[in-house]
């Protein structure tokens, strides 16, 4: 499979990016939001096919020590190439040195086990919409 990984926001098409971590549940914000969730990460990987975007990624830290990966998605018709593994390998990369807390929705929680990632014991959460979040099954 031939794509392309891009690691900045230049030139990318949020709409495209919005469409994808709508479907997966993971963001319903809007084009001009998402543009600067992205463009305020501390680290961004996206994959294209030709100019359809495939896959995203982003990673927050502080670049020294902590980091969290967040809105990891790949369209559903490339799914089962390794594309997510790509994702997460470039974000790591990037945040190298630093421990990593993955966020994901509920429906994906047990995928990124194979990858290295352990569940947490010890964390909690302040959402703005609780309720929302407490029926996607995100807290107790």
């Amino acid at each position: 499979m031939k794509y392309k990984i891009v690691k900045s926001c230049k030139n990318i098409d949020f709409s495209q990016v919005c469409e994808i971590l709508h479907f997966y549940g993971l963001s319903d914000l809007d084009v001009d939001t998402q543009e600067k969730v992205f463009k305020n990460s501390y680290a961004v990987v996206f994959l294209l096919d030709e100019k359809k975007i495939i896959g995203v990624g982003r990673a927050i830290s502080d670049g020294i020590c902590q980091a969290a990966l967040y809105n990891l998605a790949v369209r559903d018709e490339y799914q089962g190439n390794g594309l997510g593994k790509v994702i997460v390998d470039h974000l790591l990369k990037q945040v190298e040195g630093c421990n990593v807390i993955l966020y994901t929705h509920p429906k994906h929680i047990g995928l990124y086990e194979h990858w290295g990632f352990s569940r947490l014991k010890t964390a909690y959460a302040i959402y703005i919409d609780e309720e929302h979040y407490r029926e996607e099954g995100f807290i107790e």
